[in-house]
Order: structure tokens, then sequence, then C-alpha cells
């Protein structure tokens, strides 16, 4: 069985504390890993300006080159993995087993954060408006039009406190390191295996391996990267959400409550669309934020409900190597039959009606773990409590509101999907705060562009522009490329 050990700036740190990971299923422990205290994230952090430094000593141009590399040893290599090594394959396996994703999503995975590195310079490009990344290295620079602009970096390490449920959140800090940022990772319990990889993948390409620390633990090790780190992102329910509201040196990832709304020059033709609505709901087993959680329409929704009703509901559980699973497992004891409880109660309000109960019990229970199958439910209105929730399982509601009420109703939204081409309705949608990601037409609510900000510009996270001047010599030197 493996031994993952806690990454102190790169350097291998064996606790007495021990957790096991288990498989889902079995109980079977996977491997065992070392557990971080706070008090010892706290004491490295005074060290943090060094991961920085290791990294400006090589530059950014050559940083994504190196991820490039990076990005082909996580997918295809036999790397390090504790006290061992892990194929491909075997960590297709581990991932699948701790977290209860089907294998074939946990390759999917792989394939995305591949991707992301693979095409690291044109991310950083439009993320960075096409700005020379020399500037972020130095702290100043010209801009094409021969005015000096300066950022600075607001920490020398970025801290991620990290979720079990879906390992695509991963693409989110790996344009940290060619910005010349360290990084500070708590893994989730159930889902150490991606940073250990990626940390293994990073070091055989030749990124320093003490710009990067991994500190598995329980909260009070999540809460010390918070504290310690100038600036973190932590993924988390509601309660996290609001804990943080409003700390500039946080970032939270929290519900995406993502939707589809058709508009009533479309909703007439919804029958066009069910196949893009049962795609944003049930891809990836619906555990993403962009995964779509509610279908709003003025009319024929009673209608809509009953076809992804009828597309979803029979859908069945399947073993986790099977390439047809579809459906993930709730891996911690109780979590899917609270879930289905808060689901039963918010049913027994008036307007809201169970689409998919006639296609058998949606909550499937097994000795070690549970399933929830996937859940159609129609809201005759918003004001039906069950209309703005979410849950991590293929669930939609159909809910019923007039196109002029929608997008207050609609609440907090991180992808909204808007069919429609009333022009003076986009503009509406547009000018929405409310709406993080906004697309305009039948576009499913997963598919991301991956040259554009995910729930806030990283670059903008970690770096602020500010004003710099500079004497005429050394603007002559600037001008000269020096």
């Amino acid at each position: 069985m493996l031994h993952l050990p806690a990454l102190r700036w790169g350097k291998p740190y064996e606790s007495l504390e021990i957790d096991e990971v288990l498989h889902f299923r079995s109980g079977e422990p996977i491997a065992k890993v070392s557990q971080a205290v706070g008090g010892i994230v706290g004491r490295d952090m005074r060290h943090a300006h060094k991961a920085r430094a290791a990294l400006r000593d090589i530059g950014c141009t050559e940083l994504i080159e190196r991820l490039k590399t990076a990005g082909e040893a996580y997918l295809n290599g036999n790397l390090p993995m504790g006290d061992g090594s892990q194929t491909p394959d075997e960590f297709a396996r581990a991932q699948s087993a701790s977290t209860g994703l089907p294998e074939h999503m946990c390759r999917a995975n792989m394939q995305k954060n591949y991707f992301v590195l693979s095409n690291m310079d044109r991310m950083l490009d439009a993320l960075t408006r096409g700005l020379d990344l020399e500037v972020l290295s130095r702290g100043y620079g010209l801009e094409d039009r021969g005015v000096v602009v300066s950022y600075q970096a607001q920490a020398p390490a970025l801290g991620l406190v990290l979720p079990s449920n879906s390992p695509g959140v991963h693409t989110l800090w790996l344009p940290v390191i060619p910005m010349q940022i360290g990084l500070v990772l708590k893994p989730g319990p159930q889902e150490p295996w991606t940073p250990y990889r990626m940390a293994a993948a990073f070091a055989e390409a030749g990124i320093p391996r003490e710009a990067i620390a991994i500190y598995p633990g329980g909260p009070e090790v999540g809460a010390a990267v918070l504290s310690h780190c100038q600036r973190s992102k932590i993924f988390g329910g509601l309660p996290t959400v609001e804990r943080y509201k409003g700390d500039p040196g946080v970032q939270v990832h929290g519900p995406g409550f993502s939707k589809i709304l058709l508009g009533d020059d479309c909703v007439d033709d919804w029958e066009q669309y069910i196949d893009l609505m049962v795609q944003s709901v049930y891809a990836n087993s619906g555990r993403g934020c962009i995964n779509c959680s509610g279908v709003w329409a003025s009319r024929h929704t009673e209608e809509i409900a009953q076809a992804l009703a009828e597309r979803l509901g029979p859908i069945e559980v399947k073993e986790p190597d099977d390439p047809e699973a579809g459906l993930a497992a709730f891996t911690v004891p109780g979590v899917a039959q609270a879930v289905w409880q808060m689901i039963e109660a918010d049913l027994e309000a008036d307007g809201a009606t169970h689409s998919t109960a006639g296609y058998g019990d949606r909550l499937v229970e097994m000795e070690r773990c549970a399933y929830l199958r996937p859940t159609v439910v129609h809201a005759a209105s918003p004001e039906v409590a069950i209309s703005q929730k979410e849950y991590m399982f293929p669930f939609v509601s159909v809910v019923r509101c007039p196109q002029e009420k929608m997008i207050e109703a609609i609440g907090p939204t991180l992808v909204c999907s808007a069919i429609t081409a009333d022009e003076a309705w986009q503009d509406a949608l547009v000018d929405a705060t409310n709406i993080d990601r906004l697309n305009l037409g039948p576009i499913p609510t997963i598919k991301l562009d991956w040259l554009q900000p995910h729930e806030g510009n990283i670059v903008e996270f970690l770096y602020r522009a500010r004003a710099l001047q500079v004497p005429e010599d050394k603007l002559e030197q600037l001008r000269a490329g020096k």
C-alpha cells in the first residue's frame, strides 16, 4: 500500500498521524496519507517567498514550456507516488476507488488537465489580454502603445483548499506556476491523487520542488492555509461562501446554480433542445458547478420536465469500471440519505412535482456507499423552494416563470445558457450582475472556453495593476527591449 507524505516545499514529511484512503465499495485501504497540522503550515509559510524566487529564476516563458512537458508526463507517465509509483491506469483506478467517480470520468478529467497544461501559453495570453509575461516577472514593462505598466504580485504563493467531489477543479490552479507564484495545496481527503501526481510531473519537467507544498489533513489544516496565505481559493457549499464573502484574500468556489433559460421566442420549440439539457444535467455525473440544476421557461415546463424524466429517469447504477457508468457514488456515509430526505421534504410543498417518480427509487443504498439516480422535479413558480436547490448528482428543477421576471428570480448563477434571439432580452442578460458566465444561444452549460476566465480572472486575483513611473533613461532601455 502506498504511503503519501506531506510535502513541505517539496521535502517529504512523514507524520505520526496517518489517515487511510479507503475503497468506497470494499473498504479496503488504498493508501496511507501523513496528516499535517496547522502549526506546520504556519511555520512553513515563513519560507513562501523562496517558492516565488525559485520560479522567477527560471522565467515565465520557460516555465510554460516545462508545463507542456509536465502535461505529457502527467497523462502518460509512470510517476512517483509517495513511496511507490503509479501508471495512468493505476491513477484512474485509485481516484475512482476513493471518490466514487466512474473510471472513464477520471480519465476524462486527466485529459482536461493535460489540455490546459499543453495550451498554457494561449490561456495566459487570453487571461492577461496579451500582456508580455515579462511584465509580471519584473513587475513593470511597456505596453504595445509605449506606456509603462506595472503589476504587483499579491502573494508569493497561492493556497488552495481542494474538494474531493470533482477532479476537474484542478484546472483552475494550473496557471499559477508559470505566473511565478508558488502552490500550497490542501487536498480533499478522498482525492489526494491529482495534487501528488501533478507535483511529480512538475518535478520531472524541471519545475523546482520547493515551489510546491502539499498538506493533507483535517479542517484545521484548511483553516491554516487560508489564514497564512495572502491569496487563497476554497471550494465548498453555501456556508463556506457566506463565511468568506467579502474577504479580498479568499476566492470562494461554491455551488454553481447553473441554468438554461428558454426565451419566449424559442420556448415553443423546446423539443429541439432536450439533448442539450440532458447533456448539461448529466455530464460528469452532475458533480460540477457548471452542470445545469435549473431549466426555466414561461410555458411548456411540465412537458419539458416529463421529457427530461423520460431520458434521465431510467438511468441505473453501474460498476465503476463499466465504460457506460454515468453515476458517481456518495462515499461519505449518510450523505446521500440526507440529501434525499431534503429533496423529499421540498417535494411536499405546493407547486412541486417529482417527474422521475415513475422510474423507480432514486436512492440506491449499498453496504459502504449510496447512489442517487437522476432526479427531475417541476416547480410551478420560482417561489417553490426546490426551484433554488442544487445537489451533487444529476438533479434538475424545471421552473415556470415569466420571461420578464426571470433574470431577477434565478438568483446567483455561475453559467447561464440563454436560448433566445430576442436582442432586447440578450442585452438585459449581458447586463445582469447575478450571472457570471453567459452563453447566448443553444450552448450546453458544461461547455467551457478555456481562453476565458472561470469565476474570476486568476491573473487579476494574484496580481494588482498599479501606477509606476520611470526616468527617461530607463524608459529608453525598456523601448530597446533591455
